[in-house]
């Protein structure tokens, strides 16, 4: 995730890295996908005779092979909308992983699945009655971050971002560059070299 950040500044694409509050339930495990979006907000009851869940259900298990459920909340403090029985299905899918900036519960078996997920905190709070997913498969704003459809979206323990499609080329051939750039800087300075002379040597730091 650093170095797509690097190369997105240095491309001037702007706003892709989602804040430091967003954070992996397990550390050890990296997230590589396409982005699956759903859109929530806050409600202040539970309607009679309507599922809840429905879009929810409906997005779980419509995800496919290297898919990434992005649910965006609106840093709700009110809302857990994933959970152990959604990583258990989401996983079973194919899925990689969920992001979301609400909160997440069941993490202890989250954990136990490998399952990447991140969120920006961790709580026992259940979606229903205090926020419903509107839509899904949708722009949205998650974290403070623009995520389409599809778009590409990577995290590991130093955070997540959201590389657009439009720009995914030339974003990992960049990446790609940097990341031999950066074996050979730290080739050399396992050899000895001052990091003054690998810097103007490769230009990487």
């Amino acid at each position: 995730s650093a170095i797509l950040s690097d190369v997105l500044d240095e491309l001037g694409i702007e706003n892709q890295v989602m804040s430091p509050i967003m954070r992996p339930l397990d550390e050890t495990l990296t997230l590589c996908g396409r982005a699956r979006t759903g859109a929530y907000m806050e409600v202040p009851y539970l309607e009679e005779g309507i599922n809840p869940y429905r879009l929810e259900i409906a997005l779980v298990d419509d995800l496919r092979q290297n898919d990434v459920a992005v649910l965006a909340c609106g840093g709700s403090s009110r809302i857990a909308p994933w959970g152990g029985l959604l990583s258990t299905a989401a996983k079973a899918r194919g899925s990689t992983g969920c992001v979301t900036d609400g909160y997440v519960r069941d993490t202890i078996e989250i954990r136990r699945l490998e399952f990447p997920v991140f969120a920006c905190g961790v709580a026992p709070l259940d979606s229903k009655g205090r926020g419903q997913i509107m839509s899904t498969d949708v722009p949205v704003i998650c974290d403070g971050v623009k995520v389409n459809p599809g778009d590409l979206v990577v995290g590991n323990a130093d955070g997540v971002v959201v590389v657009p499609q439009e720009h995914e080329l030339e974003v990992m051939a960049k990446a790609l560059e940097k990341i031999d750039g950066e074996h050979n800087s730290i080739k050399e300075l396992r050899a000895g070299s001052y990091l003054r002379d690998v810097f103007e040597k490769y230009g990487i730091l």
